[in-house]
């Protein structure tokens, strides 16, 4: 068996050098895949599951988000906070609610009056006054890319 030659050698070393710098970077690269990502703010608790619903037209906004919605994610909540990303979405016009489902029955908690005793939000900044904004009032923009979105729950 032959030695390696030393342009071969410095070749090797070359190149592992190279995959050795560059391999935190891979490592821990965050995912690429597009899609609307979601981080929610203002969790009160870690009681139960925020839902995050993803609806591609008016019908069922906010209120109907299990039969109408697009896609939902229900995730537990951790430490108060949460995160849905919505991935191989197609690009076009989107509004997002938020729940936090505090006793995990599935629908937002109201009081007697109808006054929510549980949080929510939506997409685009999006206010309920006097009942539930309209699917118009919370739409965004979506061009299949990523898209970062944050919102903020009420009480």
């Amino acid at each position: 068996m032959t030695p390696p030659s030393p342009l071969r050698a410095r070749f090797v070393a070359l190149f592992t050098v190279l995959i050795l710098t560059n391999l935190p970077a891979i490592a821990f690269a965050q995912s690429a895949c597009p899609g609307i990502h979601l981080k929610i703010l203002d969790i009160r608790n870690s009681a139960g599951v925020v839902a995050c619903a993803l609806f591609e037209t008016s019908e069922g906004f906010p209120t109907e988000f299990l039969q109408s919605a697009t896609n939902i994610i229900m995730t537990k909540v951790q430490d108060t906070q949460v995160r849905c990303d919505f991935v191989g979405i197609p690009p076009g016009t989107y509004s997002l609610a938020v729940i936090h489902d505090e006793n995990m029955d599935g629908k937002l908690g109201t009081n007697g009056i109808g006054i929510p005793t549980e949080g929510y939000g939506f997409s685009n900044g999006a206010s309920a006054v006097m009942g539930a904004p309209s699917f118009e009032a919370a739409r965004f923009p979506y061009d299949g890319q990523n898209l970062d979105l944050t919102i903020s729950l009420g009480y």
